[in-house]
């Protein structure tokens, strides 16, 4: 389906999930607040209304929370589950690990986020859920995790169907957009990443493809929640705000995973190209024709704002490899890199405004 069906209109723009929180709500979010439960709820309430507002006032046609109400876009999952453990790293992070076995905890709590979103704006709504092999990836230790999930697999299995769930409570409640948050699957586009498990790792015995195989099932199993009710989305990324924190970039074109993208049972794929070493945009060409694709054409680096018209050339370079009407306007992830990284609201509001211009000069130029 063209995006000027799913959307209403031909390059339609959206972020891709997170948003740089004010001061006031990381204090409630990551430092528990004021104590009085009922009166930080409804300043929360009042900051996701802004929060859309914002997205609204620059002319995105797809919008998100900024998922503020989040200690961390992965830690949600302990929010949804019980099974794990909760800590907080010395640079301010929180971590979560799985201890013991995964349980249903509060259904439901994702979706609550549509509903809230929904009520403060009519845009078309997206919601974003966590891969579980990133989940995996991320949560499971051997030392700590083995006794209730000998293997990391194991573990990536068990918290699936909780993933499921919420996908199709997010459609009930109203999502337009479903997204399952996979940058594990993108790592594997990194020779050395790749090189980790080969011929090192049993429970990888298919090696960097039988990781990346083991993400596509497991997604798709989420995704299965969606079922016809919303569009069906996959962000993958190589962590555009782990650079930004100064942590280890990963580099490559989308060449090595290209089998795997193809198995997604997806309607969308949003794919970084502006960060260095991210590839040729042609290699969209091996995607199946029938997925969308949310091109990364707006940096996420701060103090790094590109004008409308370098956006535009990002998308009509695009363009002499895929149709237009497959083409959805976004950033390359993200705008808060990590829950304890400090991003200029106000910088982003005005990449939003070019990223939105930008469409507008593609809708004269090629509608």
């Amino acid at each position: 389906m063209s995006t000027s069906k799913r959307y209403g209109t031909l390059f339609p723009t959206a972020v891709v999930g997170s948003m740089p929180r004010p001061e006031f709500v990381r204090q409630i979010v990551l430092d528990g607040g004021t104590g009085d439960e009922a009166a930080d709820e409804q300043r929360l309430d009042s900051a996701v209304s802004y929060a859309a507002s914002l997205q609204a006032a620059s002319g995105l046609d797809v919008i998100t929370d900024g998922e503020w109400r989040r200690a961390s876009y992965v830690g949600v999952i302990a929010q949804l589950a019980h099974g794990f453990e909760l800590g907080t790293s010395d640079d301010g992070r929180p971590w979560t690990v799985i201890v013991d076995k995964v349980a249903p905890k509060h259904p439901g709590t994702v979706a609550a986020e549509v509903r809230a979103l929904k009520a403060a704006s009519d845009r078309q709504v997206k919601v974003c859920l966590p891969a579980p092999a990133l989940l995996g990836e991320r949560m499971w230790e051997a030392d700590r995790s083995a006794t209730a999930y000998p293997t990391r697999r194991e573990f990536i299995e068990a918290v699936t169907p909780i993933l499921r769930q919420e996908a199709q409570l997010c459609v009930e409640a109203g999502a337009h957009v479903v997204q399952v948050d996979d940058p594990h699957l993108c790592l594997l586009v990194d020779a050395e990443v790749r090189q980790k498990y080969e011929g090192v790792n049993a429970e990888a015995a298919g090696g960097a493809d039988g990781e990346a195989q083991l993400s596509v099932e497991m997604d798709n199993e989420v995704l299965a929640g969606v079922g016809d009710g919303a569009i069906r989305a996959v962000h993958l990324c190589r962590r555009a705000g782990a650079r930004v924190r100064g942590d280890s970039a990963h580099a490559g074109g989308y060449d090595p995973i290209i089998s795997a993208l193809n198995q997604l049972k997806t309607d969308h794929l949003t794919l970084e190209f502006t960060s260095p070493g991210a590839g040729d945009v042609s290699v969209l060409q091996q995607l199946r024709e029938d997925i969308e694709i949310g091109l990364g054409c707006v940096s996420v680096h701060p103090g790094q704002v590109d004008d409308p018209d370098t956006i535009v050339d990002r998308v009509e370079q695009a363009m002499t490899a895929i149709d237009k009407e497959r083409i959805v306007l976004n950033p390359d992830c993200g705008f808060a890199p990590g829950s304890a990284a400090k991003v200029d609201l106000d910088e982003v509001y005005t990449k939003l405004c070019n990223e939105v211009a930008a469409a507008r000069i593609l809708r004269e130029r090629h509608g």
